[in-house]
Order: C-alpha cells, then structure tokens, then sequence
C-alpha cells in the first residue's frame, strides 16, 4: 500500500464549449479495471447519440493498468491527451470520459489534442482533488473528565479525529501517521498524566483535500 497518493474525489462532471462542440467530462474514481470499464460503458450508454465519448483511465499503485480510446475521432487526439492530462497532474486510480457533441467545426489534430485536454484539466479541476495517506487509527480510552481537554487538544494538533465512542468511558479513535504513533502515545499519556489506555487498530487511508 503506498504511503501517500492523489485521486480524484469522486464522481464530477463539467461542460465546456469549443468551436460550437460541446465536450462533456465525466471523471470517477476507479480501483480495478472493472469498474473503469463499467463507468465508461454507462456513460456510452447515457449518451448514446453523442459523437463521441473518448476515454481514458490509469489504475494501480505503479499505473499498472494504462488504457486511452479515441471513440472514432483520429488516431492519438483523444485518449491519450484524456491520459496525459492524468500523468501530469499525479493522479491514480482514476478514469476520465470526455463526451463530444460535434458543432459542426473540424478542429484539425491540434484542435482536437488540445481540446480533450483543457475538457480533462477542467473536469478534475471541477471534481476535486484528494490526497489520500496511509494512516494508523489509535484508540484512546479515558475517563470522560478528559474529555474536554482532549478533545480540544486534539483538534488544535496535526492528528484527525476519526471519530468519539461514548461508552463506560470514552473511547476517541484519531488518525495517525505511523511513524507519529509512539510520539502520539509519548503525548497522550502526558496530556492524561498516564491515566489513559492506547491501543494501535487499522491502517487505514484518510483523505484529505489536495
């Protein structure tokens, strides 16, 4: 698992116009060929009567899985501007299908690169960008008269509140990078004069806005 990389928050949609053609992006998230493949299909599926819905996507901790398709237009001014775009801007697990309405205008192989490349770079723009990093979740259990001074403490530091058990006594699950674990243990026990249980739980990802 990679320590730390970006991908787009989630499913996002944007329209620009170029030369009277509409292109249409639509960018999701995808984890395995599968689901980039099932996403593309869908979105051919809801504009059937466009003239175009060129694709691209990248998938894997080493961009294993790579795939552009043109959709008819010509040969390389489509797809792999469409994967370019999600080179450049660093992203991973992510797939892109731009959906052309053609307005009547030849745009030449230039045009054409260019054009499926500012409709990727908006479209994510419009989504929104995650930095996702690999984090240990640390459970902490105290007496609820902690709670306060915790909690406050907690949230003016570096760590993430991952979420606030209220059971016998309170248990607060925060998220921490793991080579902090022990400087987080080293604290909490100061903050709590050693009247506190930690315990290490899941590594799990916590996204966070890029």
């Amino acid at each position: 698992m990679l320590p730390r990389y970006h991908t787009v928050k989630g499913y996002g949609e944007h329209e620009i116009v170029i030369e009277k053609s509409r292109f249409i992006a639509h960018v999701d998230r995808a984890e395995t060929e599968e689901e980039a493949q099932e996403f593309i299909q869908n979105i051919k599926k809801k504009h059937w009567n466009a003239t175009h819905n060129c694709s691209a996507y990248l998938i894997g901790e080493t961009d294993g899985i790579q795939k552009a398709n043109d959709d008819g237009e010509p040969s390389g001014t489509a797809g792999v501007p469409i994967l370019e775009v999600l080179k450049k801007k660093g992203l991973k697990d992510t797939v892109v299908v731009i959906t052309r309405y053609f307005g009547g205008i030849k745009l030449g192989a230039g045009g054409l690169i260019r054009a499926y490349g500012k409709a990727t770079s908006e479209g994510i723009n419009a989504t929104g960008v995650v930095e996702r990093k690999l984090m240990k979740v640390m459970h902490t259990k105290v007496d609820y008269t902690w709670l306060g001074k915790l909690e406050n403490e907690l949230r003016s530091s570096v760590y993430a509140i991952k979420e606030i058990h209220y059971l016998d006594n309170v248990e607060i699950e925060t998220f921490v990078e793991e080579e902090q674990t022990q400087n987080f243990t080293d604290w909490m026990i100061e903050l709590t004069n050693g009247q506190c249980e930690i315990t290490e739980g899941d590594v799990l990802y916590l996204e966070e806005d890029a």
